[in-house]
């Protein structure tokens, strides 16, 4: 009669698996943003189309030329630089001229994501990184807004998108400011509704706070989005900008203008919960959300720009890791703190 035997494997954590690999993680976040790049191409029409897809080309084939030339396999099939390419192309304004936007392309992936060895090495969140770029070398472009719900915005795009490179481009049809700029330059706070519908000038994706929250919420129930850290930003920018409000409403605008408007939504949602960039820990991941937060309502209210959720991010994401170094969990049955 044969002996069963039963053999007892001992193996490293983590011992339960979510199931979810990176590619489908990644292809739900594109399918929670799409609602959000159609709303953008209502509002702002070709103009917004265009800017989507040539980011997102020019972010693919940055990383597939690169990957190629260091000889290694293609990754586009897991997805996250066509998140990266769609993100990067919500944070621009329409209208940028073609050529800055496949500049801020190829920096966004080669300096922010290849440069650092690639998808789970990334420092910095790359969308922003590319942004970041074009702000510093060519902040007149980053900073010239057209108009919401423009009458020829489906059968036309303006002049500036094909400026030559290195050529100053010529804008026409070009926005007063943008709600944050209104509001900290001019002392005018546009009205909420318009701000949760996203029917006002701004960067491509400053379409619809509604819809970046129900993309989120899908990924939140999907599992695939860590909920501390929108809800840490959003409870610290309503707490410190509700003080300011109470403290002086002619000054300083409501928290509910601070929540909608500007980028915060997306940056809080799409951004800063980047899985490599932001921290491991619950705990440091609130503290990272409400420095994020805070941050935001810093540079929106007493810095020298209207708007600071990108440097809020990127500042929070290099300081991720000590965040987590600082409340990692003590190995139990001892009083030491686990390996950093």
């Amino acid at each position: 009669m044969a002996t069963l035997r039963k053999t007892l494997e001992i193996d490293t954590s983590p011992h339960i698996s979510s199931g979810a690999s990176v590619d489908s993680i990644m292809r739900n976040v594109v399918f929670a943003l799409l609602p959000v790049c159609i709303s953008a191409v209502y509002v702002f029409g070709l103009t917004a189309l265009v800017t989507l897809v040539v980011a997102t080309l020019t972010c693919l084939l940055t990383e597939q030329l690169l990957g190629r030339r260091r000889g290694a396999p293609s990754t586009l099939g897991d997805w996250s630089v066509a998140v990266t390419g769609v993100l990067y192309g919500l944070t621009l304004p329409p209208g940028l001229p073609l050529w800055m936007v496949v500049l801020g392309g190829v920096a966004g992936v080669g300096v922010g994501k290849v440069l650092f060895g690639g998808l789970g090495y990334n420092a910095f969140n790359p969308a922003l990184v590319g942004r970041a770029f074009l702000a510093a070398a060519f902040p007149v472009s980053m900073t010239t807004w057209y108009p919401a719900l423009g009458s020829q915005r489906f059968v036309e795009i303006p002049s500036s998108m094909l400026a030559l490179p290195f050529a100053t481009p010529v804008y026409d049809a070009i926005s007063g400011a943008t709600p944050l700029a209104a509001m900290k330059f001019d002392g005018d706070v546009a009205a909420t509704a318009d701000l949760v519908m996203g029917l006002t000038s701004g960067s491509t994706g400053e379409t619809s706070g509604l819809l970046i929250l129900l993309g989120g919420a899908y990924l939140v129930l999907r599992k695939m989005m860590n909920w501390r850290i929108p809800i840490a930003i959003f409870a610290a920018v309503y707490a410190l900008s509700g003080v300011m409000h109470l403290v002086d409403p002619g000054v300083y605008p409501s928290p509910m203008f601070m929540l909608f408007a500007g980028g915060l939504m997306l940056g809080a949602v799409f951004m800063a919960t980047d899985m490599v960039a932001s921290p491991m820990t619950s705990l440091g991941c609130v503290l990272y959300g409400v420095l994020i937060g805070t941050l935001v309502v810093v540079i929106r209210l007493w810095g020298g720009m209207p708007e600071g959720v990108m440097y809020a991010i990127l500042l929070a994401n290099a300081v991720s890791p000590h965040i987590d170094n600082l409340v990692r969990p003590r190995v139990y049955g001892t009083g030491e703190r686990g390996a950093s």
